[in-house]
């Protein structure tokens, strides 16, 4: 039978406890390997997928909104990094909608206050746009740069319109559109981590809601 000195004891116990810290410290080592191996590997998919349709391939271009979320995700380390992250890419893609609408509103509005409304909308969200991506440029957030899959769908739907059609639809989407927007930012004002983000989305706040009025009373002058 073998027995052990209670120094022996602290011997056994301090290799254990190395051996789970060196465990500990790899997989962090691992999960930071593997988000730059992800990102690498993802311009290296952007890169081959602009080579296929500089050379007339026939490869659909990526979703910008998604490119620029698998970017974040491969940069990110924690959880709340990511979704702060979501939540700027979300805003611009809610910023590049509102302007592309705001000019169409401009070009194919019948009355004079859709075109006021896409007025407001364009410059207001070209301001908030360019202010968007110098606080993502400081946090290091890719954000999409052009219209997303969703701000296309929504062009093309409105596109299709035209006289009084198309600006009971325009004001339709401005009040869906912003009471969305305003719950985005509703959250990230109370939730956000980072708290350069978290001040932006509750500056955004109240020229949203003013928005919202000014879609509202627009909507309801058109039934």
């Amino acid at each position: 039978m073998e027995y052990y000195t209670q120094q022996d004891q602290r011997k056994k116990q301090t290799i254990v406890g190395t051996y789970i810290y060196r465990a500990i410290v790899n997989q962090q080592k691992l999960r930071i390997i593997m988000k730059k191996l992800k990102f690498i590997y993802l311009l290296s998919a952007t890169a081959l997928s602009l080579g296929m349709i500089s050379c007339g391939g026939s490869s659909k271009p990526e979703d910008t909104k998604e490119v620029a979320q698998e970017q974040n995700d491969a940069n990110k380390d924690t959880k709340s990094a990511e979704k702060d992250a979501d939540f700027v890419v979300n805003a611009a893609e809610i910023n590049l909608e509102e302007i592309q609408l705001g000019q169409l509103a401009q070009t194919k509005g019948m009355t004079a206050e859709v075109k006021d409304l896409g007025k407001m909308m364009e410059t207001a969200h070209t301001k908030a746009m360019a202010d968007l991506k110098n606080l993502a440029s400081q946090k290091n957030i890719a954000i999409p740069t052009s219209l997303t899959e969703n701000g296309q769908d929504a062009y093309k739907k409105l596109s299709d319109k035209t006289g009084t059609d198309f600006d009971k639809e325009y004001a339709d989407m401005m009040v869906k559109g912003h009471k969305d927007a305003i719950d985005k930012f509703e959250d990230a004002s109370k939730n956000a981590n980072d708290a350069e983000i978290k001040a932006w989305a509750n500056s955004m706040l109240p020229e949203l809601n003013t928005h919202l009025e000014h879609a509202t009373i627009t909507k309801d002058k058109l039934k």
